[in-house]
């Protein structure tokens, strides 16, 4: 079975025997517990569409959704989609000012939400759901807009991206619902996902997911629940975010570690770090498990794959290969956008049939980083002659003669016990390592892991809890730099963040 009316696609799955199990009841359902059939989703889903339309929501509306992290998110963006609305999904996380911005942009019909301090034009509370009567399923032309996602937001206000059916179903979500050999969804697997619900990663894995119809999938809101749920169910295939592998990494070296059955671990939207990989790659009893790292934007889906295994666990910027028919490369001079020697450094160019096809409300922003068939990732890097791409930096956050990505992967690879790294671009002075920790920073085990790297300032040592983040995780380096140096100016340009 193939996506595609996302609409309709959880009473197309309806059928299936997969078993969706929940670390807590949906916000929007919270009476219908923690274990739920496909058709008892569908349900949900068909509940939910009669609530938006008994709103007011009609076809080409625009329904914000903002509230706690929850796979509900994707429930009420195809419920949206089945009356012929276009759903945003924006992250509960986001700053109250920011949020403001974006909801300006969107001008949505209604905002459905749990913040209590929300103030929009009309507001649909998710403590007040009631199913309604869902109307007939409206039909959509594949190129019309279908979900509106937001970027990460590290380095400034998010972007809200437009996807049509054609970008995000058609050619992303259609190719991961093959049953792949080696890399594949079985239907004996147990499938974990502990994601970030708002992003548009979910929505594409939500069809693929359901049209490969694994045995379970299993539900963490919260990584902290996997002890607890994974514990129950464990899982042979789990996606998370990097920021979720890094806190997982305690708990995979404990008695009760609970990813002793995983055959494979995928990671998105960041690159983790070796550190990380090897203790994931360990606390698994298979006897050849695989992680698999995608490199991509929401505005793209995934531009690049690689493969680990335990024995080839080396540097993450190595971000691999586009597959073929997926995504093409190429590295251009940031000032002369003249393409740059076969392994030289310069911006990344990619092209790609599944590109976004807008920024709401900076349509123009858009066409700034649209160059004919290719887009600017505003990133900096190299692709090597077999193809390979390896990732150095933002380019707003370059620093010369360094990269601070590199940088932090081999802090974290020689200083184990630390939990990260995040090494900032400061304008006018040196980078400024930040490490992120627990425990005390031992000055002399410092000076011996940076002993041969590119002078750096000294450490600030900062709890997980003090540093900005992202709904996915991701550190806010421009805030967490403006905190540190009273200034959020870079070394780099920052013409396309």
């Amino acid at each position: 079975m193939k996506p595609h009316d996302m609409g309709k696609l959880l009473d197309q799955c309806a059928h299936t025997r997969t078993i969706v199990r929940l670390d807590r009841p949906f916000d929007i359902a919270p009476g219908r517990g923690l274990s739920h059939t496909v058709a008892q989703l569908a349900e949900l889903v068909r509940d939910a569409a009669g609530w938006l339309h008994e709103a007011g929501v009609r076809a080409g509306d625009r329904v914000a959704i903002v509230k706690r992290n929850h796979w509900d998110y994707d429930l009420l963006a195809c419920a949206a989609v089945r009356i012929g609305a276009v759903p945003a999904k924006l992250s509960g996380q986001l700053p109250e000012d920011t949020l403001d911005i974006l909801l300006k942009r969107l001008d949505a019909e209604v905002v459905v939400t749990d913040r209590p301090s929300l103030r929009a034009h009309r507001v649909l509370r998710v403590e007040d759901f009631a199913a309604g009567p869902a109307p007939a399923p409206h039909h959509r032309d594949d190129d019309e807009p279908l979900l509106i996602c937001h970027t990460s937001g590290t380095t400034g206000t998010p972007k809200l991206v437009v996807h049509t059916t054609r970008t995000i179903i058609d050619r992303l979500a259609r190719p991961e619902s093959v049953r792949w050999p080696v890399i594949g969804v079985r239907r004996d697997d147990v499938v974990g996902n502990a994601s970030a619900f708002a992003h548009g990663r979910t929505f594409c894995w939500t069809a693929s997911a359901l049209c490969l119809a694994p045995s379970e999938i299993v539900i963490l809101s919260e990584p902290s629940s996997a002890a607890r749920v994974f514990g129950r169910h464990r899982p042979t295939v789990v996606e998370a975010l990097p920021s979720a592998y890094v806190r997982w990494r305690p708990l995979a070296n404990a008695p009760e570690n609970p990813f002793d059955r995983v055959r494979r671990f995928v990671s998105t939207y960041d690159a983790v770090h070796p550190p990380v990989i090897r203790t994931m790659l360990r606390a698994t009893r298979h006897k050849r498990p695989l992680w698999m790292q995608g490199w991509g934007q929401s505005e793209t889906g995934p531009l690049s794959f690689r493969f680990f295994t335990r024995r080839t666990v080396g540097t993450t910027r190595n971000l691999g290969r586009p597959l073929p028919g997926l995504a093409k490369l190429r590295v251009v001079d940031p000032e002369t956008a003249e393409p740059v020697a076969r392994g030289g450094a310069g911006l990344l160019l990619a092209r790609t049939r599944a590109r976004c096809v807008g920024y709401v409300g900076e349509q123009d922003r858009w066409e700034a980083k649209a160059h004919g068939p290719w887009w600017n990732t505003g990133d900096v890097g190299r692709v090597s002659r077999t193809g390979a791409v390896t990732l150095l930096d933002r380019e707003v956050d370059t620093v010369p003669g360094l990269s601070c990505l590199e940088t932090e992967d081999l802090i974290e690879d020689r200083l184990p016990s630390v939990d990260e790294c995040v090494v900032l671009s400061a304008a006018g002075r040196e980078p400024i390592p930040v490490v992120v920790t627990d425990t005390a920073l031992d000055p002399a085990r410092w000076r011996a892991a940076v002993d041969d790297l590119p002078a750096m300032g000294e450490p600030v040592v900062l709890s997980w809890d003090q540093v900005p983040r992202t709904g996915t995780g991701k550190v806010r380096r421009r805030e967490l730099l403006t905190r540190l140096t009273g200034t959020p100016d870079t070394n780099g340009s920052g013409r396309w963040t």
